[in-house]
């Protein structure tokens, strides 16, 4: 165990006593996070059994729900872990069983905020997905749900929001007076793929960065620059004169960027919804002759099933995809060969005990040293 983290378990450091609440839908995230916190604890010369506290959002048969915590949070530091992506959560309503929606789990994170009647010492949510995330920008009579929710946050006193790869990080322009933290697992997702794949080359002449669209440049822009590669890009042609599914239709993906034949592909974006965006970039870079694709989205949701995954992995189109455990993971899904999980786990409990001790979180947030030690390390073993 490292120097900083028996630093940040010393008991005399602490803003308050520590205690962790997992919403419904991310208990195992939850869980791993407390061993993490029970191991520090122990290397620090403390005896905690738990630094979970127990909460339960019962419905009525109506639908009706209500938050209760079960224990004591008087005094502590409580963060709350909320993914409001888990539609794998049910509850029961006039005798049917209905898949928790974003607004559902938005509506208990809020419950259990109330039921904590104001005794916490300080309250910081971990919300993942942010809440209306996608919809980040408004034109015209639209509305802008997840602004208006963070504004709702802060007015029930939560001082910190800690959020993953936001869609659109500026989003917290309407919370300038309290915490907002968007934190990018850039060195998690680098360590899962030298685990992964032992015979990579880092270098220009064999690795390449590619964005997939004009939104997600930023994110793919740091890889390009922490691995010293190129970086290409698509940008997608929409027919403005046409709305499906509330979005412009995109008619082709247009490429910018040096050659890639050859070369091994990182491809990364916040979030896989339906999967099409992805699944037709990696088309055209295979058109190009690039060589392994490897795509990597913060969120993998697939909201349309696995079977244009399946079917491209087979055919030799990807190589994997890499997520994050930040939020719900069907079985099928890690089944299946071509996903490989990211644990951000260690790396939660790593903020959450920083923010704990008032310490700075510089370190926690700007992994390129660890990102150099790891890309060393790995090249040394090859």
């Amino acid at each position: 165990m490292g120097k900083t983290e028996k630093k940040v378990f010393d008991s005399k450091t602490r803003v308050a006593s520590l205690g962790l609440i997992a919403m419904e839908g991310t208990k195992e995230l939850g869980d791993r996070i407390n061993s993490y916190f029970k191991e520090w604890a122990i290397e620090g010369g403390e005896d905690e059994e738990t630094f979970l506290i127990d909460v339960d959002c019962p419905r009525f048969s109506s639908g009706d729900g209500k938050g209760l915590i079960k224990s004591t949070v008087r005094g502590k530091d409580l963060f709350i872990l909320c993914d409001v992506g888990n539609y794998s959560c049910t509850y029961t309503m006039h005798g049917r069983q209905n898949c928790m929606s974003p607004d559902d789990h938005y509506q208990d994170l809020k419950r259990i905020i109330q039921a904590a009647s104001g005794k916490a010492h300080r309250i910081n949510v971990i919300m993942p997905i942010l809440y209306g995330g996608r919809q980040h920008r408004r034109t015209y009579r639209e509305s802008l749900d997840c602004a208006v929710a963070l504004q709702e946050l802060a007015s029930m006193g939560v001082q910190n929001i800690i959020t993953f790869d936001a869609h659109d990080p500026r989003v917290q322009n309407a919370i300038p007076l309290i915490g907002f933290d968007n934190i990018m697992p850039s060195y998690q997702v680098l360590k899962a793929m030298t685990r992964t794949f032992d015979k990579l080359n880092f270098d220009k002449d064999n690795f390449m960065i590619v964005s997939p669209d004009e939104g997600a440049m930023n994110r793919n822009m740091y890889y390009a620059s922490v691995l010293g590669v190129d970086l290409g890009m698509f940008y997608k042609r929409r027919d403005y004169s046409t709305i499906v599914n509330g979005r412009n239709p995109i008619v082709a993906h247009e490429y910018m960027g040096n050659d890639v034949a050859g070369k091994d592909i990182f491809i990364a974006d916040d979030l896989i919804s339906s999967g099409e965006s992805m699944l037709d970039v990696s088309k055209e870079l295979k058109k190009r002759n690039a060589r392994k694709i490897f795509c990597y989205a913060t969120y993998g949701i697939f909201t349309n099933g696995l079977d244009t995954f399946n079917k491209a992995y087979e055919d030799g189109i990807i190589d994997a995809v890499f997520g994050t455990n930040l939020t719900y993971r069907s079985p099928e899904l890690l089944a299946t060969p071509w996903f490989h999980e990211v644990d951000c786990s260690k790396y939660i409990a790593y903020y959450i005990a920083s923010l704990n001790h008032d310490m700075s979180i510089s370190d926690v947030i700007d992994p390129h040293q660890k990102i150099s030690a790891l890309l060393e390390k790995y090249n040394a073993n090859k």
